[in-house]
């Protein structure tokens, strides 16, 4: 195989027995350097940990993989345990972080640990599990990092060298294979340049067909919209019904495929996927974190075979997924961020931007933005555009559950740890001193609570550092015999409302007598937490229950149909089959936690059977590959 020189470059020092940093544009081919590590060590008999940010690259990860090196993959996530002990062992971040902490002796047998999409260790809700992954990953593991392009990489680089004591080899590539041609959508005209998109008269909306015409006629199918909103998405998808992409060939092509996957996905009967079919037919759909999983996948298969022409989809779809297209279209350069709407970042735009351009097809790819004057000024486009990528940031936010594991080890030795992390390697004074009063305060608290006593974990205390983020409410209810008296449909309604975060205005149905009962112990403790870490100056707080879900989750553990469960909550129905799977991942950890009973773990073992069956049981899907 011929390597590009950025790839050649990677390979030479991975040959040689370096860990390796890579920062590449979107598409640039990184996954060959993973994947020259997998054959080589899958020959010498080595194994190999790759973990991913998000469960469904996990499950493509494991699909693609399994499809080159056949039993060689295994998949281990929250909810999914495939072939665990295969010599190349793919999972998210989460699940690495946990062995390092929990079973760090499970990890002898792994020489190299693969972290794509690396500078998600800038995300403010997840980021810290790259950041700690980093800091206590086992001294004989060799890393390679893949990133999308930042501006820091050297300095980050310079950080991991200096808490592993060994070289980290750089490998910078600038250029995309397939150069990238911009357009803007501004009063209905289509431009290509931001000089003429300053003259352009006012007072004319856009309008979704002008462009797609516009792309149509000048070959840029098939195209992906990135849209930042579900139901968006949908309806641009049916505005676009009047247009019909599809030769008589390929309509035929198309409808075949997709009663065929959807008879292998047990999708014949839902409602969703005949809502699809129309579009399906004109090859148009859309895909969304609201949807069920397996209509996500055929959507996605559907995609791959190049038969859809226009797919509405939300971020997550440039996610490492590889569904490289010929156009990209962008419905605004505004999103939320967490807390608020504000003008996309540099390299937010680019992940997204970089599915544009099919490398061995396109000689160049095109990124269309639709701009609204009234929303966005040139200033702000042109530095989307052509500013520089953001720097990745430290996003350190140390859990309770790691805190309690790193005491059980180092004592009152682990304030020593923080001076290893980013967070310090790149923070001013004031904002490490701030950094280690939070570690600090959160240790006030767990012993204040008597999760630690004596410079021993309690039971309590032992109980706590094996559910990670949701350590404090389920280890208080644990505390005081509320998990042990719950019956299967308590357990499950306690960890759906757990792991729950409501929409804005989202409404909250009738509850059961034992769901006011339970929902009201939750209450309780939560609320005295809430000020323990109040007076703490403990941020952010620890997350509350909430009960949406509970007449939902019952009636599935009575063994009501899917379809049928759906009429008690207004959740998209992709939403609660996310929720579902995360009550089962809690319910595994108290599962494993050392302490529990005998008689809860029976319990939960029932309840997670119940739970995790048909359309929730996320193997089930990843066997149907």
């Amino acid at each position: 195989m011929i390597y590009d020189r950025f790839q050649q470059q990677a390979i030479d020092y991975i040959n040689q027995g370096h860990s390796v940093i890579v920062s590449a544009p979107t598409g640039a081919g990184k996954t060959v350097i993973a994947e020259h590590i997998i054959s080589n060590s899958i020959r010498n008999k080595i194994g190999v940990i790759y973990t991913a940010p998000i469960k469904a690259l996990s499950n493509q990860k494991f699909r693609d993989f399994q499809g080159q090196f056949q039993d060689n993959i295994g998949i281990l996530t929250g909810d999914v345990s495939l072939n665990a002990d295969a010599p190349v062992l793919i999972m998210t971040t989460e699940i690495f972080r946990n062995k390092i902490l929990d079973e760090a002796q499970s990890l002898t047998k792994y020489s190299w640990v693969i972290f794509d999409e690396i500078h998600y260790i800038d995300n403010p809700e997840r980021g810290t599990v790259w950041e700690e992954s980093l800091i206590f990953m086992p001294e004989h593991i060799k890393i390679l990092a893949l990133s999308a392009t930042i501006p820091n990489i050297d300095k980050f680089a310079e950080w991991i060298q200096s808490i592993r004591q060994k070289t980290v080899k750089v490998v910078v590539e600038e250029k995309r294979p397939v150069p990238l041609h911009f357009f803007f959508q501004c009063q209905n005209e289509v431009v290509d340049n931001l000089a003429k998109l300053k003259r352009l008269a006012r007072g004319c909306p856009n309008k979704l067909n002008t462009l797609i015409s516009y792309i149509r006629q000048k070959n840029g199918l098939p195209c992906i919209y990135f849209v930042f909103g579900r139901r968006r998405a949908e309806n641009l998808a049916q505005e676009l019904y009047g247009q019909d992409f599809l030769t008589p060939k390929e309509k035929n092509q198309i409808i075949n495929l997709y009663n065929n996957l959807c008879e292998r996905f047990d999708l014949k009967a839902e409602r969703s996927a005949q809502e699809l079919y129309p579009l399906i037919q004109k090859g148009i759909a859309y895909h969304h974190a609201g949807m069920l999983p397996t209509l996500k996948e055929v959507i996605e298969r559907l995609f791959t075979s190049r038969l859809l022409k226009v797919i509405f989809t939300t971020e997550t779809f440039a996610l490492g997924i590889n569904m490289p297209s010929r156009s990209v279209i962008f419905d605004d350069l505004r999103k939320f961020y967490g807390r608020y709407v504000r003008t996309l970042k540099t390299r937010d735009f680019y992940q997204m931007a970089g599915r544009a351009g099919r490398r061995g097809i396109d000689k160049e790819g095109f990124v269309y933005s639709r701009i609204n004057p009234k929303r966005i000024n040139f200033q702000e486009v042109k530095r989307i555009i052509y500013g520089r990528p953001e720097e990745v940031r430290s996003q350190l936010n140390t859990s309770y559950a790691t805190i309690l594991n790193l005491y059980e080890k180092y004592k009152e030795n682990l304030y020593k740890i923080y001076p290893l992390s980013l967070h310090y390697f790149q923070s001013r004074k004031h904002e490490q001193t701030e950094a280690l009063r939070l570690i600090e305060a959160k240790l006030k608290l767990l012993k204040e609570l008597s999760y630690i006593k004596n410079d021993s974990l309690t039971q309590k205390g032992q109980f706590a550092k094996t559910v990670y983020g949701y350590e404090l409410i389920l280890s208080e209810l644990y505390d005081q015999n509320i998990l042990e008296q719950l019956d299967e449909f308590g357990l499950g309604i306690i960890t759906s409302a757990v792991v729950f975060e409501p929409r804005k205005n989202q409404h909250m149905p009738g509850l059961s007598k034992t769901t006011r009962k339970i929902k009201r112990a939750a209450e309780e403790i939560h609320a005295e937490l809430k000020d323990k870490e109040r007076k703490y100056r403990i941020y952010p707080l620890s997350k509350q229950p909430y009960f949406h879900l509970s007449s939902t989750m019952e009636a599935w553990l009575r063994g009501t149909r899917f379809d049928k469960i759906l009429q008690y909550t207004d959740t998209d129905e992709g939403e609660v089959i996310r929720y579902f799977r995360m009550a089962i991942q809690i319910l595994r950890e108290i599962n494993e936690a050392k302490v529990s009973s005998q008689a809860l773990r029976e319990k939960i073992r029932e309840t997670m059977r119940v739970i995790n069956r048909d359309i929730v049981d996320a193997e089930k899907q990843l066997r149907e590959i």
